[in-house]
């Protein structure tokens, strides 16, 4: 599962509407890119944006792009849901993401939509589905809708959507940790990954930087952005540090040396190390690989 994460610090929403700012994101530092059918596009506009998406998919522009590809589609209880689909299911698209995924059926027909619209516009390979866990309902089954199909590659909290209508405060930090934490651990039961929620206050850099770090202490993957500034952010919050993949260097290869002796436990800097820890710094080597920052 490690080898195969992408590299997404960062994803960068971008208005399905607003086709002016696509070639813009290709160009910035974005890991990822989370093109958006959903929330940003107003209703009498969704055939538009899907449209103008899709020309662009089709026009090539993607051949040459090593970002994450994602489109953010329509809630399958809407009209626009099995359109969108149909048209986003291009080549260079890695993952659909579907909002307030209601149940495991639910994320079934999904991927089955998916499979069938790349039969029909001829896509090989395989499209993933990243499921919003936005809702009650979704949070209580989140390992549930992770395990439904096997196109599902990860779970992205949506704070906003879950904690605004219950009235909980957006900024509650216990709130935020117990969210991400069973998030996390629902990923985890599937062997998926786990994404961090949008941060809606542009100007506040630093609670954008503690709320990232804080998901990166959670084993999330990256971090949403609404705005390119917090890119670099993200970027900055979920990249190894030199010491931290110095010291995963020396974690591996004295797992290497105790695999010949038949150690199981052994010390590396004065921490006792065994198997977990073994996983974690191969994981934590896989992303410094996938990032450019090793040798």
């Amino acid at each position: 599962m490690v080898a195969d994460l992408p590299a997404m610090r960062s994803k960068l929403f971008v208005p399905g509407s607003r086709p002016e700012l696509f070639a813009k994101a290709l160009a910035s530092e974005a890991d990822a890119l989370s093109f958006d059918l959903e929330d940003s596009v107003a209703p009498a506009r969704k055939a538009e944006a899907r449209k103008a998406l899709r020309d662009f998919f089709c026009s090539g522009a993607l051949a040459a792009c090593s970002k994450t590809i994602i489109v953010r589609i329509n809630a399958s209880d809407t009209p626009f849901f099995a359109a969108d689909i149909q048209a986003m299911a291009q080549t260079g698209v890695h993952m659909l993401n579907l909002p307030k995924p209601r149940d495991a059926n639910d994320v079934c027909q999904t991927s089955q939509a998916i499979g069938q619209a790349q039969i029909d516009n001829k896509v090989s390979g395989t499209i993933g589905l990243l499921l919003n866990i936005e809702t009650p309902t979704a949070l209580r089954t989140a390992h549930e809708l992770a395990l439904a199909d096997p196109r599902v590659v990860g779970l992205q909290l949506g704070l906003g959507d879950l904690f605004e209508p219950l009235g909980i405060a957006r900024r509650d930090i216990a709130a935020i940790q117990q969210a991400m934490f069973a998030v996390r651990m629902a990923a985890g039961e599937a062997g998926v990954f786990a994404y961090d929620a949008a941060f809606a206050d542009i100007a506040d850099e630093a609670g954008f930087l503690a709320e990232a770090q804080q998901a990166r202490r959670l084993g999330f993957l990256g971090k949403s952005c609404i705005h390119p500034k917090q890119v670099a952010l993200a970027n900055a919050a979920f990249r190894p540090s030199d010491e931290e993949v110095a010291h995963a260097r020396r974690v591996v290869a004295a797992a290497i040396s105790a695999d010949t002796q038949d150690v199981g436990a052994y010390v590396v800097d004065g921490k006792m190390i065994d198997a977990p820890f073994v996983r974690r710094a191969e994981a934590i080597l896989a992303t410094a690989d996938r990032l450019g920052l090793t040798d």
